[in-house]
């Protein structure tokens, strides 16, 4: 008898489509003009599956007289956590990006099965398992960056962890690309470094081989989200192929 390794990819989900990308490419934009457009047709939802939100950060500076500085002060943070360059965390770090990542997973087995029940799932970001890293939605600890016994077995577990969620494939992974001119005239506030380096690894990302459509979002917003629509509506038989894209 043969065994399934427990890293085997599964066959790609019917109903979940993720949208994958640098800062700058506009994930938020597409993903709620999709969830807009595609719920008058068929059951949809929109689900943000990385672990520091963009919008999260936009609600904590809303908050009176401390928001802009928490915000930055958050922010600032969760960058440098993220950096794969910076030195390792310490066991407390460690100890909280471990929970994240096994967070990040209760999140996806949800999406997952939301999908799975006949609702088509939009998500922001999507985890994997190909580069540590958590700003590019990979595992956050890094075996390479510890000599702790303890951060080094946390990081193998999370390693696995990550290899287990690559297994959960969407039937569609919009990459939306993007130049580093392009992503810093829009993201002023993140550096060109940052930029260009998630880049480069977003490029490379295949997503244990889940269908890939790659968008250039250079092009004018209009022309972004009709591509994205054709490309959504191919790959989901209940979709009409000629959805009016209509930015909001």
């Amino acid at each position: 008898m043969t065994h399934e390794r427990d890293d085997a990819p599964l066959p790609p989900i019917p109903g979940l489509i993720a949208v994958v990308g640098c800062d700058g490419t506009g994930k938020s934009t597409l993903t709620h003009d999709l969830l807009r457009i595609l719920g008058k047709h068929v059951p949809t939802e929109r689900r943000y599956l990385g672990l520091i939100s963009g919008e999260s950060g936009a609600k904590i500076k809303e908050l009176p007289l401390i928001g802009p500085r928490l915000e930055k002060r958050l922010a600032a943070k969760a960058a440098h956590a993220q950096d794969m360059k910076n030195k390792p965390p310490g066991v407390w770090g460690a100890l909280i990006m471990y929970a994240l990542s096994v967070w990040r997973e209760g999140q996806l087995r949800k999406v997952c099965r939301l999908a799975e029940s006949g609702t088509l799932v939009i998500t922001d970001r999507f985890p994997q398992a190909e580069v540590s890293g958590f700003r590019y939605d990979g595992p956050g600890l890094g075996m390479e960056r510890s000599e702790h016994w303890l951060v080094r077995k946390l990081a193998a577990r999370e390693q696995r962890l990550y290899k287990r969620m690559a297994r959960y494939r969407p039937i569609l992974v919009i990459k939306l690309d993007i130049d580093v001119a392009t992503a810093y005239a829009r993201k002023p506030d993140h550096s060109r470094s940052e930029l260009s380096d998630k880049i480069a690894v977003m490029a490379r990302l295949q997503y244990n081989g889940a269908p890939l459509f790659d968008l250039d979002t250079r092009a004018p917003y209009p022309d972004v989200l009709a591509r994205a629509l054709r490309a959504v509506a191919a790959v989901v038989p209940a979709l009409p192929s000629n959805l009016p894209a209509e930015a909001s």
